[in-house]
């Protein structure tokens, strides 16, 4: 493998199929719909990555990565119901789509699924792949929990959202490395540098993800542009304008957030370029990803074993969606 599009190709030839019994369909198949619903499938990827820089990827690879992957799902669909999404990568969501009630339970029968994935890998490495998605699992929750704990407070520091996006994101992008380490037969030390090369990656895709939500060609992103700032989200894009802007510029935020006028993206977004909110996160952005390719570095296996993991990070940092 030369490749992340082939190590794609090798993970979606299995994973592509119905995840699901057929009985029941007005549970399942909402079930099903989510996985249809195609992204890049970074993080099961990032499994076979780690795994291939160690050893030759084995079945093992295969359950854990979609063990992950139907994990992540699960999220998506609980976290589109929390934040009203409508839409997801550009179509509806499955609580849009198929009601609120069995959304919930599509991505209850998900969390299940994901379970009997993880516990297909080989007893060897079966404890400690289960000690780090338990507690994987918890801190995406956690993550979750705060970001919706957030809407309610009136000021959250930057140290606050960083530790929020670290679990809400960036740890599962961590765990699904070490977890390929793990199957790899990696060393502890390479699977702490590895843990910490996808953390620091996803806080720099969260970033990104922050930017793109307030600047990006929503015909691109699949989103609706401006839904954080739609939904009062307190993103780095908000925290720095809130610590940056003048004392009129806060006024009319706070006027903003409470009269949700139709120009309220429009305005907002205005507000974010005039206190500089768009360059700052570009080079946080920058700050983080560079944290994470030192990280990277630290890995002790040949150079060649690392390219893939450095293009991944190249291709998440220059994405438009």
């Amino acid at each position: 493998m030369d490749s992340f599009q082939e190590f794609s190709k090798q993970f979606e030839e299995r994973f592509n199929v119905r995840h699901f019994p057929t009985h029941t369909p007005t549970l399942y198949n909402p079930a099903q719909y989510i996985l249809g619903i195609k992204g890049k499938r970074i993080r099961p990827i990032c499994v076979y990555l780690a795994n291939e820089m160690f050893a030759t990827i084995n079945d093992d690879a295969y359950h854990a990565a979609a063990s992950i992957e139907l994990f992540h799902n699960f999220s998506l669909i609980h976290d589109d119901i929390m934040d009203k999404a409508p839409l997801r990568r550009g179509i509806d969501t499955v609580h849009h789509k198929y009601g609120e009630n069995t959304a919930l339970l599509a991505g209850d029968v998900m969390f299940v699924k994901a379970y009997e994935n993880l516990a297909k890998i080989s007893k060897p490495y079966l404890h400690r792949c289960i000690d780090i998605f338990n507690k994987t699992a918890a801190e995406v929750c956690e993550g979750q929990q705060l970001d919706m704990d957030f809407e309610n407070m009136e000021q959250v520091s930057f140290d606050e959202y960083v530790n929020m996006v670290t679990l809400k994101t960036s740890v599962l992008v961590a765990a699904s490395l070490q977890i390929g380490a793990v199957i790899g037969g990696a060393g502890l030390g390479n699977q702490d540098h590895l843990y910490e090369f996808g953390k620091n990656l996803g806080i720099a895709f969260q970033i990104q993800d922050d930017y793109l939500d307030a600047f990006g060609d929503a015909t691109k992103t699949g989103k609706q542009q401006g839904g954080d700032i739609i939904a009062n989200k307190k993103t780095f894009l908000m925290i720095h304008a809130r610590a940056f802007c003048n004392v009129e510029e806060n006024a009319e935020l706070d006027l903003l957030i409470k009269e949700n006028p139709l120009n309220k993206v429009e305005k907002v977004l205005q507000i974010f370029k005039n206190c500089k909110a768009d360059q700052w996160a570009t080079e946080l952005k920058e700050k983080y990803y560079n944290l994470a390719l030192k990280h990277l570095e630290e890995v002790a296996v040949i150079s060649e074993r690392k390219l893939m993991l450095k293009k991944l990070a190249e291709d998440l940092m220059q994405r438009e969606k």
